[in-house]
């Protein structure tokens, strides 16, 4: 799997927002913005989270993964969102339950299968307690982005127009 957007206009540090809706409302306008997702995206991005919760209860630094259907996506992506103060988020498997989000890794796909690896990386990521609160607490978008290119071990492109 290569060719992930993924720079630092994606990288949204010390994000502002009260509710899951308002982060992944912030988070899809960027992407939006950025030509990386049809305008559809926000509503299915948030659709789908009422459907399918992503948060995950990881320790200390909770994360979610919200993403959508490939028909909203014009070009892979990964957005990541550090909140400034932890949001709620449901619980995979456990709707009913939340979680206080700190980090949100949205996922713009182009291809189903291309979630899957893509995932089964992020994983490994949300097991590392120290590269999570490191994430969590870094002020330096191109630290935080080379961290995660380091970690998630993909071709990146990035820094150009992408429409």
């Amino acid at each position: 799997m290569s060719n992930i957007y993924f720079d630092e206009s994606i990288i949204l540090l010390d994000l502002k927002a009260d509710t899951k809706d308002a982060v992944l409302t912030a988070m899809g306008k960027n992407l939006v913005e950025l030509g990386l997702v049809k305008e559809s995206f926000i509503d299915a991005v948030i659709a789908r989270e009422e459907e399918f919760a992503t948060g995950l209860p990881t320790g200390s630094v909770s994360v979610a993964i919200p993403h959508t259907d490939v028909e909203h996506v014009k070009k892979r992506a990964i957005s990541l969102g550090v909140l400034k103060n932890p949001v709620a988020f449901g619980v995979m498997g456990e709707p009913e339950e939340t979680t206080p989000v700190k980090l949100v890794f949205m996922l713009a796909m182009d291809k189903a299968h291309s979630q899957l690896s893509l995932l089964q990386r992020l994983m490994q990521i949300f097991q590392d307690q120290e590269t999570l609160k490191y994430i969590a607490n870094e002020e330096n978008k191109g630290n935080v982005k080379a961290l995660l290119e380091s970690k998630l071990d993909f071709a990146f492109e990035g820094g150009e127009n992408c429409e």
